[in-house]
């Protein structure tokens, strides 16, 4: 079986935008245009954190934070948040520490390498966000009580990871969850460990339905497949493909998002302390 590994593909484009704060706001858009789990997570931070920006200064942790993705619009939509952002890669911190520096943002934003196994943080947080991490560790039930402890009463954790549809894409002769832990979850799953971890769901939803995951295919599975095998001499033909694939795919993703999927190869969760 041939293994495709998200990381290789993705430190080739962190090394392409490491020295440019042009490419790397960019790139940070393309991320929000063609990964639809961008778009539930700023919905749902619109409206819950948009409600606690209007009351004040408040904190934010970014807990694995990766290329700094959701920093970026956090800060540019909540003009009342400070934002603290950890990962265990310290070269993707530095990566965003200087991009944030360089964009006169650096006094609301502060960067830490840490293990979300060994958090070291008091209860300082009015609302958490975990986007596609508790898929690649193990003791995830861990993860989620250490994430829990960080927030006030009455703060939010929003997660989002894989759900156990997508053990659909985990087989074959190709797939993308090499590094994961588990394939993903359920409602249910997520639901129970939440509560356990002394949290109340809000909201659980499935994201990437039949539409959203026909256009994940078109505009990042393929893609991604032809990148890991041909790296960056594909771009090129990329451009081309994506003029008739983009308008189709984000077609689809608007209507992933306007109905309620009854099951999804995603899935994400709003829960409060």
């Amino acid at each position: 079986m041939s293994r495709i590994a998200y990381d290789p593909v993705k430190d080739r484009f962190a090394s392409l935008i490491r020295n440019s704060a042009f490419l790397r706001t960019l790139f940070y858009k393309l991320l929000d245009l063609f990964f639809l789990r961008s778009w539930y997570v700023r919905r749902v931070l619109r409206t819950y954190a948009g409600d606690m920006d209007r009351k004040g200064p408040w904190q934010l942790l970014d807990a694995g934070s990766g290329f700094g993705q959701y920093d970026r619009f956090i800060l540019h939509h909540f003009e009342n948040v400070r934002v603290t952002a950890v990962d265990v890669k310290e070269d993707y911190l530095e990566d965003s520490r200087s991009y944030f520096e360089a964009m006169n943002q650096s006094d609301r934003i502060r960067f830490e390498q840490m293990d979300l196994l060994d958090p070291g943080f008091d209860r300082v947080y009015d609302f958490v966000i975990c986007i596609d991490v508790l898929e690649h560790i193990e003791e995830d039930r861990k993860v989620i009580t250490n994430l829990q402890s960080t927030l006030k009463e009455g703060g939010y954790l929003l997660m989002h990871s894989p759900s156990i549809y997508a053990e659909e894409d985990a087989e074959g002769d190709e797939t993308f969850v090499d590094e994961h832990a588990r394939v993903g979850y359920s409602k249910e799953d997520i639901r129970e460990k939440l509560q356990t971890a002394g949290l109340e769901p809000v909201e659980v939803e499935y994201t990437y339905g039949e539409k959203g995951h026909r256009a994940w295919e078109l505009l990042i599975k393929y893609p991604m497949l032809w990148m890991n095998r041909y790296k960056l001499w594909v771009l090129p033909l990329l451009v081309i493909y994506f003029l008739f694939t983009l308008p189709y795919g984000l077609t689809l993703m608007k209507l992933d998002m306007r109905q309620k999927n009854e099951r999804g190869t995603g899935i994400y969760a709003l829960a409060r302390k």
